[in-house]
């Protein structure tokens, strides 16, 4: 009898298991077919620059979650839950090792310094501005209920450089487009970071050494994050040379360069460091190093393979934008007034803009006076400057997910102040993205009507970064000591002078002489633009 029961026990269990995986197939099956006909659309209005695919796929997903809310007799317009599981662990890691495998070595390289001055000390101004100003102006609108952890503006300081970029040439515009794609990537990595170290904030703690200690933190889990990132590109650009996978198989040769960035976003995770940074620079070390110990065939492969994961999960994300933008639960759930809601969309709005202009425009000077013998090529012009403003005031897919992370559980609220905040998210993304991603065009166009002229005389050489013998060390013990001397007092004397290109110019030589033996490369620099 009891063998009976188990059995019968057993049996309901597998049934409900069937009925449940069944369930999930059919909202699945229906998302992947939105995906492909995002493409296809995406495809057929590729001739219009003004609409890009993040447009196409929030377009498309108003239409599906209308005709799902009206057939759910205004239940849901959803087709999945929202999952910061998924988002964290399974579509981030491709959007970001993908933006560090496809990115110009030289260029980052070379404006490392202007990056991670708008990507870094910038996402600090601005999200100080966005907290401060949300702090001061949500209770006078009559919004209250937040922490001080979750008045941090890192939910709103993370921006979406796609828009820009699809209007931008690397090759008309290789500073501009660099520093645009760059502080993209960085911005991302470090609003994630600094996202991490606030949720430790207290009101009852915050003082000096409260807020030293979260700088520390900062500081501590991006150079960590940055150490693990760099020694998984590194570990895997070693194996690649030394074992000469390819000789053997060029699915081992792919195999290995996934497997590994995606063990590093993991240990990142499991470490409580930031995997995006990890996975960020692991990617551009494996594309610097180990793409150049592959096969061809490998080369080509992992280029498009990387680049069409990184596609169909930036799709995904705004496509669930679209539709989770008429989800009707949050918007009932919010208690708030429709006018006092405008305010407070109009509030953060115009915080992003002013934060953008509190840290782009003073940061702008720094970076030029840090180039300052570096020729013109080397500065970024006033209508630069007003590109990159533009350009960080759209907001994507690591707000949403920061967003649904911070005050939602698997998607699904239940507080009134948290729903207001996730509607508050997908407003500002849904605006930004479409009115600001329309008008990107034409402002690029206003402010740069002829760079293909402009840039003509910089493609043929920087006039103010002469050529280098790569090979020259920087101290030699086959020199007498006063020639040591005299050539370390130069080096000083230019690093004083020139101090980006010098630093830039010391590493070119160190990688040359040091690393590529090592862990692979192109010989030299001037034969390979790529490197």
């Amino acid at each position: 009898m009891e063998v009976m029961n188990e059995n019968s026990t057993l049996y309901s269990a597998v049934t409900m298991n069937l009925e449940s995986t069944h369930s999930q197939v059919v909202p699945i099956t229906l998302f992947v077919a939105l995906l492909c006909v995002c493409l296809v659309i995406g495809h057929l209005l590729e001739e219009y620059p003004w609409l890009n695919e993040s447009i196409t796929a929030i377009l498309i997903g108003f239409v599906v979650g209308t005709i799902i809310l009206c057939t759910s007799k205004w239940k849901s317009s959803r087709l999945l839950r929202f999952s910061e599981e998924l988002f964290f662990i399974y579509l981030l890691p491709p959007i970001i090792f993908n933006a560090g495998f496809q990115v110009k070595k030289k260029q980052f390289f070379h404006n490392f310094f202007p990056i991670m001055l708008f990507g870094v000390t910038g996402v600090l101004i601005s999200t100080s501005i966005v907290a401060a100003g949300c702090w001061w102006l949500f209770p006078k609108l009559g919004f209250n209920g937040l922490t001080i952890s979750e008045y941090w503006g890192t939910i709103f300081s993370s921006t979406d450089t796609v828009c820009t970029l699809q209007v931008l040439s690397q090759d008309e515009t290789p500073l501009l487009y660099s520093l645009v794609f760059g502080e993209g990537v960085v911005n991302d990595a470090t609003s994630v970071v600094l996202f991490n170290a606030v949720q430790k904030i207290n009101a009852d703690t915050l003082n000096s050494h409260t807020a030293l200690g979260i700088f520390l933190d900062f500081l501590y889990l991006f150079t960590t994050s940055t150490l693990l990132g760099v020694s998984a590109g590194l570990v895997t650009a070693y194996i690649l040379r030394g074992l000469y996978v390819g000789r053997h198989s060029s699915v081992r040769e792919i195999a290995l360069m996934v497997l590994v960035a995606y063990l590093s976003y993991m240990l990142a995770e499991l470490f409580e460091l930031s995997g995006i940074l990890t996975v960020f620079f692991a990617g551009v070390l494996m594309s610097h190093y180990s793409w150049h110990n592959v096969t061809e065939s490998s080369r080509i492969t992992t280029r498009y393979a990387f680049a069409t994961l990184s596609f169909i999960a930036e799709t995904f994300i705004f496509l669930y934008v679209g539709m989770d933008a008429l989800d009707y639960e949050k918007w009932k759930m919010s208690m708030l007034s429709i006018w006092t809601k405008m305010g407070i969309y109009s509030t953060v709005m115009m915080l992003i803009l002013v934060g953008r202009v509190a840290f782009v425009f003073p940061l702008s000077i720094i970076s030029n006076y840090m180039h300052r013998s570096g020729g013109d090529s080397s500065k970024i012009s006033t209508k630069h400057q007003m590109v990159i403003w533009w350009a960080g005031l759209m907001r994507g897919a690591v707000s949403v997910a920061l967003a649904f992370k911070q005050f939602t559980h698997s998607g699904v609220t239940l507080d009134p102040t948290n729903a207001t905040m996730i509607t508050t998210t997908i407003v500002i993304v849904l605006f930004s993205t479409i009115v600001f991603g329309f008008l990107t065009k034409p402002l690029v166009d206003h402010l740069l009507p002829s760079t293909s002229s402009n840039n003509s005389n910089t493609t043929r050489g920087d006039p103010g970064s002469p050529k280098e013998d790569m090979t020259l060390p920087l101290l030699s013990v086959e020199e007498s000591a006063s020639e040591n001397l005299s050539r370390a007092k130069d080096n000083l004397s230019m690093l004083m002078d020139r101090p980006v290109y010098t630093i830039h110019s010391y590493w070119r030589r160190f990688d040359t002489a040091y690393m590529r033996p090592i862990f692979g490369g192109p010989c030299s620099d001037e034969n390979h633009s790529s490197c």
